[in-house]
């Protein structure tokens, strides 16, 4: 027998994500970000790169990256604390020092760390939040970029100085920007948590349109 209260709450979560998806275009359409003006050194083509990334709940961004062409893996993880603390529940105490982070590998041949910046920036979550992200708050949460090789450094540094000349955000961004020490995996049920759980309620108000926001503002980046 079909499910009538199954279908109606199908058409109800429809109707609710697709009000998400204008409420959170609309926050965000003043924050659209310049094209990264600054040239990242050579590379080898094709040799895959990691870039290290901390901007809120792990979920969201984790997501982001992996609609990212050239992105071949996400893992979300805990940066910023020793080994033996980096535990879900142990961290979400804000206690630990680290932050929730994703370590992204990427082709530089089809994306550019530059563009991974924009993505962060711009998509991934808001950099003028000081120690949350929308309803998460905590220094677990902070906005931050872990950079692995001085020219990721001086590429992040520098990108932050044209969002902050540009003025394309209405406040300050807070973003930290310091070295990769070591980063700890996250638990397995944390790992592609989006796309094994659609339909969650946090997933789908503060995650889902995130992707939707990446498709319309960087369309050639997504996938």
């Amino acid at each position: 027998m079909f499910d009538l209260s199954a279908a109606s709450r199908i058409v109800k979560l429809a109707a609710f994500t697709a009000l998400v998806f204008t409420v959170f275009a609309c926050a965000r359409a003043g924050s659209v970000l310049p094209d990264n003006q600054v040239n990242a050194a050579a590379s080898a083509t094709g040799n895959s790169q990691t870039a290290v990334f901390a901007g809120g709940c792990f979920w969201g961004v984790d997501a982001v990256f992996k609609h990212v062409k050239g992105v071949s893996d996400v893992e979300s993880g805990y940066v910023g604390g020793r080994a033996n603390t980096a535990h879900y529940e142990q961290v979400s105490s804000g206690g630990t020092g680290h932050a929730e982070a994703v370590r992204v590998r990427f082709d530089p041949a089809q994306v550019s760390y530059q563009q991974l910046l924009q993505v962060f920036f711009g998509v991934a979550h808001d950099p003028t939040q000081l120690n949350r992200q929308g309803p998460d708050v905590g220094n677990q949460y902070r906005s931050a970029i872990f950079y692995v090789t001085p020219d990721q450094e001086r590429l992040a540094k520098a990108y932050v100085q044209q969002v902050t000349g540009a003025r394309t955000f209405a406040k300050p961004v807070v973003t930290e920007i310091v070295p990769l020490q070591q980063f700890y995996r996250a638990e397995e049920h944390h790992q592609n948590y989006l796309a094994l759980h659609p339909y969650q309620p946090y997933i789908v108000f503060n995650d889902m349109p995130k992707l939707e926001q990446l498709r319309k503002q960087l369309p050639t980046l997504y996938r």
